[in-house]
């Protein structure tokens, strides 16, 4: 056979796969059994064999019939977790087993849409029947086959480039108590990343909030480089759940292909809530807060899947939605022991105007020292420097008790405080790249005195 036939065979054999694999599934036969009990979120059915991950489908095949999650197996019953409302299921419906895993649509196909936890479209555009399809849960590569992180990765966001600066691969938190700023910084950040591919999974948010975070804050040329997942806070516990999951397999996808990827999630706190409502359902015991283990051991599992590949790299942006913006509550202090840095955003900032939010001094990348200069590091400590001993002064400043010239340190910050605050300071439209964030840094810092 001649290359050029050979090359022909391939790609029929490559444009018919989809077609084969549907034949396959149609062919494959069924296996009914029946609900057995309908308890809190959780469904038991009898008369079926599948395994732990598989998909099956409850209620009259005439009918809407619900997809439900197989999470554990006993003798002749099963125990499963609706991927969708219950209304109108009684006991006693049929239960179909479809003898397949849990996958989702991944790869460039996806570039620019918007579909829910399940990967069907909610932009109004064409099914994806074409695109392939990956597992929910794979494993992470082996830690000794990552590669390690040690170049950066451009927000467009110049408090965290110069003074949290992130590196490809890296997982980092955005921890915040609610309005304070977490959706928009992560549409900054989607527009403004020098990333080959956004993953936005909105999890639990409100469903007024979608529209206008799609139209107005990533706006049309963040939506064309991106892929976003979204399961709003009235879906299923169990979709909520899985939204997380299909964000992270897509991420994957484009990372195997050997693309630098931003996977953002808001928020990690709704996705161990999600967790914490299927355990109690299925009986698992309340811990910390309420929390069942599950939740816990579900975020390293979950996080564990972000970071370099072994080509290409998934970096990891999670905001954490703290309780009563108390940054050392359960679900906060266990992402901090699991990422690679935390970012935190003050309520007094966003009461008084100052956009993004973020307290520098509060916030630490445990990359930094792999992803930027020594000349680098020199200017950001100086800022670190300052904006500290200004913040020790600061109550006796605002009453006129301090002297100047006690702290040479306190009255460089006091001097340069309107250009610290203007270089802090940026607008939700401005994407400001990394190197004009260093060079606008070097000049601020040498009206302080340079570096220490």
């Amino acid at each position: 056979m001649s290359l050029v036939s050979s090359s022909l065979a391939a790609g029929v054999r490559e444009l018919l796969r989809p077609q084969v694999s549907r034949a396959v599934d149609a062919a494959r036969p069924l296996v009914s059994g029946r609900v057995t009990s309908l308890i809190g979120l959780s469904v038991e059915v009898s008369g079926v064999e599948a395994a732990v991950g598989e998909t099956i489908l409850l209620g009259d095949p005439a009918g809407h019939r619900t997809p439900a999650e197989v999470v554990a197996a006993e003798r002749g019953r099963l125990r499963c977790l609706p991927l969708g409302h219950l209304t109108g299921l009684a006991a006693g419906a049929p239960a179909v087993a479809t003898r397949k895993p849990s996958t989702v649509p991944v790869g460039p196909t996806l570039l620019g849409r918007v579909v829910d936890a399940l990967g069907n479209p909610l932009d109004g555009g064409p099914p994806l029947v074409t695109a392939p399809r990956a597992h929910l849960h794979a494993e992470p590569p082996p830690a000794m086959q990552r590669a390690r992180v040690d170049s950066p990765l451009g927000l467009g966001v110049r408090a965290l480039d110069t003074l949290v600066p992130a590196g490809r691969g890296q997982r980092f938190g955005i921890f915040a108590g609610s309005g304070v700023g977490k959706s928009s910084l992560l549409s900054m950040i989607a527009r403004g990343t020098a990333a080959d591919v956004s993953v936005l999974a909105l999890v639990g948010e409100r469903g007024r909030e979608v529209r206008e975070f799609l139209e107005d804050d990533l706006g049309p040329e963040g939506l064309a480089r991106s892929v976003v997942v979204i399961a709003t806070s009235d879906e299923a516990p169990a979709l909520r759940l899985r939204a997380a999951f299909t964000a992270t397999s897509i991420a994957e996808s484009f990372r195997d292909l050997g693309a630098d990827c931003v996977l953002m999630m808001d928020s990690l706190t709704r996705v161990a809530m999600a967790q914490r409502e299927v355990g109690l359902s299925v009986g698992e015991p309340p811990a910390t807060r309420g929390y069942p283990p599950s939740v816990f051991a579900l975020m390293p599992r979950l996080l564990e899947r972000a970071g370099p590949g072994i080509t290409g790299s998934i970096t990891g942006i999670y905001t954490v939605l703290v309780d009563g913006d108390d940054h050392n509550e359960p679900i906060a202090d266990n992402a901090r022991s699991i990422l690679d840095g935390h970012v935190t955003l003050d309520r007094k900032l966003a009461t008084a105007g100052h956009f993004p939010t973020i307290d520098v001094l509060e916030s630490v990348s445990r990359v930094a020292s792999r992803v930027t200069t020594r000349e680098q590091r020199a200017v950001a400590t100086r800022l670190r420097q300052v904006l500290a001993a200004h913040r020790d002064v600061k109550e006796l400043i605002e009453v006129g008790a301090y002297a100047p010239g006690a702290n040479p340190d306190v009255d460089a910050a006091v001097a340069a405080m309107p250009a610290i605050n203007a270089f802090l300071r940026q607008d939700i439209e401005e994407i400001t790249p990394a190197p004009q964030a260093w060079a606008m840094l070097d000049q601020l810092v040498a009206h302080l005195g340079g570096p220490a």
